[in-house]
């Protein structure tokens, strides 16, 4: 039964997909939507795959963590919804769009979901001799890498989605506009690493012999070699805020190996240091002096840069005050949470 559930949705999605075709005679000539508004439909088709995507499937891979009896009812609810606001999404009327990288990027999350469908389904029939005891081991590791891929492969999808609804980010705006979302996605990403790592991620840290602060420069580091050669097109003159931009870029790659070097005692052992704050902070101060063309976008950078400042600040205080440089409040095994350090991944 649930094979044949999971074939008729694999045949509706292929179907579906060849089967439609995205009408443009109504877009203008060098422009990438039509004027037209966002039917009621096409209203519905975004807010059902926001609630399937970005709530029930992540609720679903949390439940399938703790293994919960409620992790097959939540994942097989969130895939109808799914198929139900993908066909919604191919019947639409009104806005009209060229060619996009979010009808792209769509196959790819539909075949992630369709593997993750028929892997779940040989999971559940516990097939475990012979053959099946070697690779069984493999499955379970690939189903769970997967799906704790889907939030982070979701929600580009969604930038995605937004991003062709209103038809920017082409051109000359395409470095710009993947740097901001790239930077803004990472922030909101670091601090959901944070707070995870804050509530359990204690004990790994213990494991690996290293200290927050090494992991957290070695990715300002990546960070900001990617920012350096992204900020600006090379090649071009030198525009707008390319100078700051590029700037930041270099100022997170020396910090971040500086804070990977200050990450170790002289005989090895980890150590805390102060330079991911100091970055935040200063990136903060960076972002809330950065000139705008447009007062709501001066103001949205200025809230956002004293957001980072007050992180920072946070970070260093948790650091020196709180902790003292140990890892956490308590010297115990399993460490308490202090209220405070709850301020900077917030």
């Amino acid at each position: 039964m649930k094979g044949a559930i999971a074939t008729a949705i694999l045949v509706a999605l292929a179907r579906g997909s060849l089967a439609h075709e995205h009408h443009t005679d109504s877009i203008p000539e060098g422009e990438a939507v039509s004027p037209d508004p966002i039917d009621s439909i096409l209203w519905a088709h975004i807010l059902v795959q926001i609630f399937a995507w970005g709530i029930i499937f992540p609720t679903g891979m949390v439940l399938g963590i703790i293994r919960s009896r409620w992790h097959v009812p939540v994942q097989t609810t969130g895939t109808l919804l799914a198929l139900l606001a993908y066909f919604l999404g191919h019947k639409h009327g009104g806005r009209q769009f060229a060619p996009n990288i979010h009808a792209t990027f769509a196959n790819s999350l539909g075949f992630m979901l369709a593997l993750q469908i028929l892997i779940g389904i040989y999971l559940k029939l516990h097939l475990s001799k012979g053959f099946n005891a070697a690779i069984r081991p493999y499955i379970v590791k690939t189903h769970g890498v997967i799906g704790k891929l889907m939030p982070v492969v979701s929600w580009v999808q969604m930038l995605f989605g937004g991003i062709t609804a209103m038809g920017y980010c082409r051109g000359d705006h395409l470095g710009q506009c993947l740097a901001h979302y790239i930077m803004g996605s990472a922030f909101i990403g670091y601090g959901i690493v944070l707070t995870i790592l804050l509530l359990v991620g204690q004990l790994w840290l213990r494991r690996t012999g290293r200290s927050q602060e090494f992991f957290d420069s070695l990715v300002i580091a990546a960070w900001g070699c990617v920012n350096t050669f992204t900020e600006h097109r090379w090649g071009q003159a030198w525009r707008g805020n390319d100078l700051q931009h590029t700037s930041m870029g270099i100022v997170w790659w020396c910090a971040g190996l500086l804070g990977i070097w200050l990450s170790r005692k002289r005989n090895g052992r980890p150590k805390r240091n102060l330079v991911p704050g100091m970055v935040i902070f200063i990136t903060g101060w960076a972002m809330g002096a950065h000139p705008q063309h447009e007062e709501l976008s001066t103001m949205v950078h200025s809230f956002f840069g004293y957001a980072l400042m007050a992180a920072g600040v946070a970070r260093i205080v948790e650091i020196s005050f709180l902790l003292r440089d140990k890892r956490a409040v308590s010297g115990r095994w399993v460490e308490e949470v202090n209220s405070f350090q709850y301020l900077t991944p917030f």
